[in-house]
This record gives structure tokens, C-alpha cells and sequence, in this order.
């Protein structure tokens, strides 16, 4: 994939290009059968970067998305996009962090790496070190990808597509199609992304099993993340270890994700594979805070209600506390709804479970089914997804994708016992 290639940031210039694959909406860019399809798909959303780069990159690693028989080229040819997406130019980054930080770049770092170790949807990442001799990662902002995105946003067949991607199409109430704008526009202020990572890490502290860099305040601001430097094996490397080091993982895994969802009371909703850095005795250090979902305050002690049921396998009690929580009236749309969602916990009532890639693409085919199945209904009972569940869906396919390639039998619901209140 080149690098530097310039940024189209107009909706005109951005339609252009998705166009050039045949398609105006992300969903189409992974329909085509052929490896040269797939590679110039990732290429044309890795130069457009933004919010059709992310569905590229969920095409990547989610899986279900691409349909079975195309699943391996895609995930190939898509796998660049998930770290290694083209870059901005460094006299761009420089004068991006010279005019955020408000100093000259040889005064705010004694060592600045030119050569991006990372670069994603919406910005790269470069290793530097600090006048006291601090090895940092610095996120700097891709110039002119502010007005991508809002572009992206703009494009209704875009955020169809990532609203099929993330379990809804057609079904979308005006309210749904805000969350989502307003979680894409969060991702750009990586002030706002700084203040969720010191609360992720005040959620986890004490926890030497999680790692989350410290934030550098003097350092950052709107475009400019700077925070303490991580290294570990990537998720493809992690795979390989012995089957007792990726249950710890796993585990590891679960207790960031739902600790956060059930005692922290919001979730990262960006489980891409690039944002884990695996090391020793199930350590995993944690990046990328920019989509952050909060949970709303009256589902709170639902969701706990939910967890403990599933994981003292009462069924009664499950589906009781599933209806309050997905606001469902009866009828045959909450019959789907309850079944997708006892489907989804699975690995909470058969524990230890194994979570596979079969499984997670069966979870993303039982969303498409119940989605058709509501369009065709005769009945009114049909309710409106409510706030934040559809980025919970992003984050099930995503973390469940990432625990798939781990291939380990992990007893799950004894690890929410553990931290449970």
C-alpha cells in the first residue's frame, strides 16, 4: 500500500474514489470475489482513510462480514489497513504538532522518529522520547481528516454500511444515526480521548494483568495524544502461544471488557486487533480510547442483572432482565431479539467455552436473519435498538473475532464473578 498518497477530504472527491470499486456504500466494497478486488479495495479506503477505512478495517478481522467463500481474501488483503494504513507526510505531521503543542518539535521531544510506527483511520502514531529521557508514543492527527470524516458522515450509503456492519441496516431510528455520527466525531478530539483513558486506567488499577500507557498532558491536545510507550506481540503472534498462556490472555481479555462495561460503566467500542499489545503471564497492554461508549445510567443495574443470571445459567432470570434492558413490548420481534442476545451469551452459560470463529460468524448471521425477518413481519412489535446497543454490537463482533483467533476454552463466567459486585 503507498504511502503519503494526498487525503481526499471533499464528499465530492471521496465518492469519486469509493466509486472507482463500483460501489457508493461501504457494505459493497466486500462483495467481489477476486484477490486483485480485495487489494484495491484496501487500498482506495486506506488513501481515503476516515470512517471508510474503519469498515475496511472491520472487514479485515470481523468475522461474518464477508461472506464465507470471499472471508480469507478479504481478511488478507484488509489485514493492512489494521496498522499499516498510508501515512501523512512528516513536514504535515510536524507542523501539525509544532501548531497544537505550541513549541518547536527539537524543543518538545530530544528524540522524534520520523517514520510512523503505526498509522490507521485517523491517525499515526511516531515513537519520540522526552527531555527527561521517557520513551512516548505520539498520536498525531492526519491533516485534513477532520473534514474526511465529516464527509464520510455526510455519505448515507457510508454509514448504512457501517450500520450493517455493526448488526442494524433499515431498522434506524434518527437517534440511532446520531449515536453513531456523534462516536465517529468523538474519535477527533483526542482531548476528550485522553480523559477516557485516565478513567479506563483508574477502572483498572491495581490490575497487573492490564496495562494502560499513562497519558502525557503537556504533551497533548485536540490533535496531538501523547502517552507512555508499550511494546508487545501482536495478536497473529499471540495466536501461537501454548494454549495455557491464551487462556490467560483471555482472560485478561474479558475482565478489561466487560469490568469496564459493568463497574466502569462504559466500554471501548473499537476492539481492533492493533489496539493490543500481548506480553508475559497474560499481561496485555491497551491503546486507542477514541470510541468510547458510555452505558446510560438506567441500564446499568440491568446489565449487571444480565451477567449474573447468564452466569448462574437462569434462564428466567436472563430473559427478564433482557427485555427490560432492550425496552422490547412482546411479540415476535422480542422473540428474535431474546434469541440473538441469549446466542451472544453463550460463552457465559456453558462456561468454560471456547469461543470460535464459526461461532462469532453464526452470531453476525443471526443479527442479518433477525434484521430481514423484521422487515418482512406482519406485526407491530418491532421497538427501536436503544442508545448505546449498537455500539455494543460493533464491540461483541469485534472482541469475539479477536477471542476467536486465541482458540482457547476459557471459563468465563468465573471471571465476572470475580470483579461482579
Amino acid at each position: 500500500m503507498s504511502d503519503e498518497k494526498k487525503l481526499p477530504s471533499g464528499r465530492l472527491g471521496r465518492l469519486v474514489r469509493l466509486a472507482e470499486l463500483g460501489a457508493r456504500t461501504g457494505i459493497g466494497l466486500v462483495r467481489r470475489d477476486s484477490e486483485g478486488a480485495a487489494e484495491r479495495a484496501a487500498e482506495i479506503l486506506g488513501n481515503l482513510r476516515g470512517v471508510a477505512a474503519k469498515l475496511g478495517q472491520m472487514a479485515g478481522y470481523v468475522d461474518g462480514l464477508v461472506p464465507e467463500e470471499h472471508r480469507d481474501v478479504y481478511q488478507r488483503s484488509m489485514k493492512t489497513l489494521l496498522s499499516a494504513a498510508p501515512r501523512s507526510s512528516s513536514d504535515a505531521v510536524r507542523r501539525l504538532v509544532e501548531e497544537e503543542l505550541g513549541a518547536p518539535l527539537d524543543r518538545l521531544f530530544s528524540e522524534w522518529d520520523e517514520e510512523p510506527i503505526a498509522s490507521a483511520s485517523i491517525g499515526q502514531v511516531h515513537r519520540a522520547r522526552l527531555p527527561d529521557g521517557r520513551e512516548v508514543a505520539v498520536k498525531v492527527q492526519h491533516p485534513g481528516v477532520a473534514k474526511a470524516v465529516e464527509s464520510d458522515l455526510q455519505n448515507a450509503g457510508l454509514v448504512e454500511g457501517a450500520l450493517a456492519m455493526m448488526g442494524t441496516r433499515r431498522l434506524d431510528s434518527k437517534n440511532v444515526l446520531e449515536e453513531i455520527r456523534t462516536r465517529f466525531r468523538e474519535e477527533l478530539d483526542y482531548t476528550l480521548e485522553a480523559d477516557r483513558q485516565k478513567t479506563f486506567a483508574r477502572a483498572h488499577e491495581g490490575d497487573p494483568q492490564i496495562i494502560i500507557p499513562p497519558v502525557i498532558d503537556d504533551r497533548s491536545g485536540r490533535r496531538v495524544l501523547t502517552t507512555g510507550f508499550v511494546r508487545g506481540k501482536s495478536l497473529d503472534e499471540a495466536s501461537r502461544l501454548p494454549e495455557a498462556e491464551r487462556e490467560e490472555i483471555c482472560r485478561t481479555l474479558w475482565r478489561f471488557v466487560y469490568k469496564g462495561c459493568l463497574v466502569a460503566e462504559m466500554f471501548n467500542a473499537d476492539p481492533h486487533p492493533g489496539n493490543y499489545f500481548f506480553g508475559e503471564d497474560g499481561k496485555v497492554a491497551f491503546i486507542d480510547f477514541g470510541c468510547v461508549q458510555p452505558i446510560p445510567e438506567r441500564r446499568r443495574p440491568l446489565a449487571r442483572r444480565l451477567h449474573r443470571a447468564a452466569n448462574d445459567r437462569d434462564e428466567r432470570a436472563f430473559a427478564e432482565a433482557a427485555k427490560l434492558m432492550l425496552e422490547t413490548r412482546g411479540g415476535a420481534h422480542e422473540m428474535r431479539v431474546l434469541g440473538y442476545i441469549r446466542r451472544a451469551f453463550e460463552p457465559q452459560f456453558a462456561s468454560p467455552y471456547r469461543i470460535t470463529r464459526t461461532y462469532v460468524a453464526s452470531l453476525v448471521d443471526h443479527m442479518k436473519e433477525a434484521g430481514k425477518e423484521t422487515l418482512q413481519a406482519a406485526d407491530d412489535s418491532f421497538v427501536p435498538m436503544p442508545e448505546g446497543m449498537l455500539f455494543m454490537n460493533r464491540l461483541q463482533f469485534g472482541f469475539y473475532s479477536v477471542l476467536a483467533r486465541l482458540d482457547a476454552s476459557v471459563d468465563y463466567a468465573a471471571v465476572e464473578r470475580s470483579f461482579l459486585p
